[in-house]
């Protein structure tokens, strides 16, 4: 029997595409209609990784404010009307993605998003960036029932992607990232130019990359420390 072929799980904002500019821009968007200061994106960056009604929560907190649940969820799915319209603004591929998944698609690779974005922008922005059709499988926090750090949501993904969790490798930008491949027992390459409240190379990943000219050897070098 053919072995299956190798699955990159990659998150989305912060690893695949740089997305703070939109992001930012719609929470400030939330937040001066309530009242509250904009969040400087400078401040805001680390923020943006946890999904949407996390970065919500904080942006409000750097105001001295605490959103109840119910507040929470109705500005989160205005959020949701205001981000979806403007997805794409500044919003980009990192250098380096399209050349990268080529050379492994090359070799027989697929490839899969796991990300704590919502499924539909998930989607939609990564169909406004022309590379939807490249992927197996794009999954967001409510496409399942469980979403990272918890390993379901990994295992998940690899399932819906048809791959094999012995033979796939997550790419992240984060703690988040990082844990989640740690508990589903995967090899994990870090971005160090993604969103992260600490210094990704604190958190331990198996690789590390600047570039994803550097996907290729990094990948290598991943599968080599679970063979």
């Amino acid at each position: 029997m053919n072995a299956p072929d190798p699955l990159l799980v990659f998150d989305l904002d912060g690893t695949l595409a740089d997305t703070a500019d939109d992001l930012v821009a719609t929470l400030n968007a939330i937040m001066a209609r309530e009242g509250s200061p904009p969040i400087a994106l400078a401040d805001a960056r680390s923020m943006v990784g946890m999904g949407a009604r996390k970065l919500i929560s904080l942006g409000f907190a750097a105001d001295g404010k605490t959103v109840t649940p119910e507040r929470l969820e109705e500005l989160f799915h205005d959020y949701l009307a205001i981000y979806e319209a403007n997805i794409a603004v500044h919003s980009k591929l990192y250098p380096g993605v399209l050349s990268a998944l080529d050379r492994f698609a090359d070799a027989g690779f697929e490839f899969a998003v796991c990300t704590n974005k919502s499924e539909r922008p998930a989607l939609k922005l990564m169909n406004e960036l022309g590379v939807s059709g490249r992927f197996r499988a794009i999954c967001g926090q409510d496409t399942f029932d469980w979403s990272k750090p918890d390993a379901r949501a990994l295992q998940a993904t690899i399932q819906r992607a048809g791959g094999d969790i012995t033979h796939a490798i997550m790419i992240g930008d984060s703690r988040t990232d990082i844990q989640t491949a740690r508990n589903a027992g995967l090899p994990v390459v870090a971005v160090d130019f993604g969103y992260t409240d600490v210094p990704v190379r604190e958190l331990a990943p198996d690789v590390v990359i600047s570039h994803f000219d550097e996907l290729w050897e990094a990948v290598a070098q991943a599968r080599k420390v679970f063979s």
